[in-house]
Order: C-alpha cells, then sequence, then structure tokens
C-alpha cells in the first residue's frame, strides 16, 4: 500500500470515529492510530527502537 493511499485510509476512519463519536473517543482513536503507526514503522525498520531509547537514557 502506497503511502498516499495508507494516509487516506487513516483520515476515513478518523473522520468516521469524530462524524460517530465524541471529541473524547476521537482523540482516543487518533491516540492508537498514532501507535499503531509507530509499530508499523518499527517493523519496516524505519524507527529504531534502540536509538530512541538511549537517547532518552543519556
Amino acid at each position: 500500500m502506497k503511502t498516499s493511499q495508507f494516509a487516506l485510509l487513516v483520515g476515513l476512519l478518523l473522520g468516521a470515529a469524530l462524524a460517530f463519536g465524541t471529541f473524547g473517543q476521537f482523540f482516543l482513536v487518533l491516540i492508537f492510530a498514532v501507535i499503531g503507526l509507530a509499530v508499523g514503522m518499527t517493523i519496516e525498520g524505519r524507527i529504531e527502537i534502540r536509538g530512541l531509547t538511549d537517547r532518552w537514557r543519556r
């Protein structure tokens, strides 16, 4: 899936969450979307967890 297609899908899902729920529910969906994106990028190797944890330890 191309990045633009993925962004469109995320936008549609977040829009649906806002349309059918409250702002609190939208914010919760947004948090889980960011977590999912981070996990996906980690699996692809675009984010290195070791590098992030080393920065926080310094």
